[in-house]
């Protein structure tokens, strides 16, 4: 267990050991939850860690050119 303050801005500092123990870095995303009188936080998935859950999946690195045309395409107004 450890003790954290809660910032001026709603900012709440995660242990180094916690970020440590759980293979945190900074900019991973995590999910918050409230219960009854807790907070849970817990490590959210990495969209391309999903790799293969919908099947046959092409190796992160083509997923992510892929994704990055599509956008682009969408932002100029193209489809496909």
């Amino acid at each position: 267990m450890a003790i954290s303050t809660i910032s001026t801005k709603g900012q709440v500092t995660l242990p180094a050991g916690f970020r440590k123990q759980l293979g945190m870095e900074p900019h991973d995303r995590v999910l918050i939850e409230a219960t009854d009188d807790a907070i849970v936080i817990k490590r959210a998935a990495d969209f391309f860690e999903l790799e293969g859950f919908l099947g046959k999946a092409l190796p992160a690195a083509e997923e992510r050119k892929r994704m990055l045309r599509s956008v682009s395409r969408r932002v100029e107004g193209r489809k496909g």
